[in-house]
């Protein structure tokens, strides 16, 4: 797909003629500055930026339509000649999904997702109810937070983020290769040999990011000492498992599984089978294959149920679980990062996709209101804004690791009292509006935002 012109070309060909009001008038409709066509009402008018974003997952897709619904265009950048998502699902929590809400897209969401029936912990062996939590039930979390919570495959929700985005400036077959700073732009050069002159650049590829290498001059990708056997499973291939429904944490020694129902009638069961070790992970990627008998012998003894879904999913590939070491700086220049490639976290709070999406909303919100030559400003409040937060969720998801995987005895029963106390102790995760966070930082909210008194930390 070709990459779009240079800004300042890409503006005289929307413009179809020269002129137009100075940079500052106001005035309100489609004009022009002397740096590009911008959307305002009776406003001052100020530069568009070029943001040219790397990486058309969640995170990146999610900042190109927080950009466009402030009425600033961005180019997205993807590796993949085509956007895919295999054997991998995402529970869109009411932090993440309150945003696609307010932007009509919460139907078409809804209509490709379950709705889980409860929150369940389970013991690994005998498979007793050690705690359990409403969640469809009573629709008990939707009038806590608003919206309810959706289990749908990465590839549903990624077909339906780049439909809302659109093909025109979504650029597929382009790897990053390198970053190269200029004086008032910043310059991507892809391996297809393409370029691309952007005032902002924002890193949203991942947990290996290469932006994030561009940005603290380092890889700081940090392997957990854990790692996962993934899945999808037809529900009519688990007759032993109980509440198919419901989202379900088996809990055991050196271990746990993590399923819960996807698709529009709760067809499938996503899992996310997790172990300790291989104690160190050889650079080159996050997967690797092993023996066909290696998912299902990790979990030898567990209850049938938990046998029986990863035998079912024939899937012999272990993922490397990884983190990112807390950063000092989630910029540098005109380059910033957010998702993954910012705080990467272990997946045990059902978090990383969501504070994607937050952050993309929050840094939307804060691009709209910059110029070309005050992005410093704008990146050191993202900054602000969400790196204490993120930090904390990341750290409650390392720590939430270890406590899974206790041995029966003292320590697990702790931990067992505990889980009867998730809603009260993680509420404050779901219950976050990026809206709402920047509208207390000062900055203006989402055109037709309605606060609903929900928290900011």
């Amino acid at each position: 797909m070709a990459l779009a012109p240079p800004h300042r070309a890409r503006a005289a060909a929307e413009s179809g003629a020269a002129g137009g009001p100075p940079s500052g008038t106001s005035v309100a409709g489609p004009v022009r500055s002397g740096h590009s066509w911008c959307m305002t009402s009776a406003a001052v008018i100020k530069p568009a930026l070029r943001v040219g974003i790397v990486g058309a997952g969640i995170g990146g897709l999610s900042l190109a339509l927080a950009l466009r619904e402030r009425g600033l265009r961005a180019d997205v950048f993807e590796q993949a000649g085509e956007l895919t998502e295999i054997g991998a699902a995402i529970g869109l929590a009411g932090n993440g999904i309150r945003e696609f809400a307010r932007l009509g897209l919460l139907d078409e969401l809804a209509a490709a997702s379950t709705v889980p029936t409860e929150l369940i912990y389970r013991d690994w062996q005998d498979g007793r109810r050690i705690a359990a939590h409403p969640v469809a039930q009573d629709g008990w979390y939707a009038k806590q937070f608003g919206v309810p919570w959706l289990g749908i495959h990465r590839a549903d929700l990624q077909t339906t983020l780049s439909r809302a985005f659109g093909a025109q400036n979504l650029h597929l077959g382009c790897r990053l290769v390198n970053l190269v700073e200029q004086r008032n732009e910043v310059v991507l050069e892809f391996a297809n040999g393409r370029t691309y002159h952007a005032d902002v650049v924002v890193g949203a590829d991942g947990v290996r990011s290469t932006v994030r290498r561009w940005v603290t001059g380092a890889d700081d990708a940090l392997y957990s000492g854990t790692s996962a056997f993934r899945g999808i499973v037809p529900v009519e291939n688990l007759p032993s498992l109980p509440d198919p429904h419901a989202i379900q944490f088996w809990m055991g020694p050196d271990g746990h599984l993590l399923h819960y129902a996807i698709g529009g009638g709760g067809e499938a069961v996503n899992f996310f089978a997790v172990v300790e070790g291989p104690p160190m992970w050889l650079p080159g990627g996050s997967v690797t294959e092993v023996h066909e008998d290696v998912p299902v012998a990790s979990f030898r003894g567990w209850h049938p149920a938990v046998t029986e879904m990863i035998r079912a999913a024939s899937s012999p590939i272990r993922w490397g679980l990884f983190t990112v070491r807390p950063l000092l700086r989630w910029y540098r220049g005109r380059v910033v990062i957010l998702g993954d490639a910012a705080h990467g976290m272990l997946p045990h709070h059902g978090q990383g996709a969501n504070t994607s999406i937050e952050d993309a909303f929050v840094l939307g919100g804060l691009l709209a209101e910059a110029g070309p030559d005050d992005l410093a400003a704008a990146f050191s409040r993202y900054q602000v804004l969400r790196r204490a937060r993120t930090r904390k969720i990341q750290r409650s998801s390392w720590v939430t690791s270890g406590l899974l995987h206790l041995p029966d005895g003292p320590a697990a029963q702790a931990r067992d009292r505990k889980v009867a106390m998730v809603p009260e102790d993680f509420g404050w995760i779901h219950s976050y509006d990026a809206q709402q966070a920047l509208a207390a930082a000062g900055v203006a909210p989402a055109p037709g935002y309605r606060p609903a008194g929900l928290q900011v930390r």
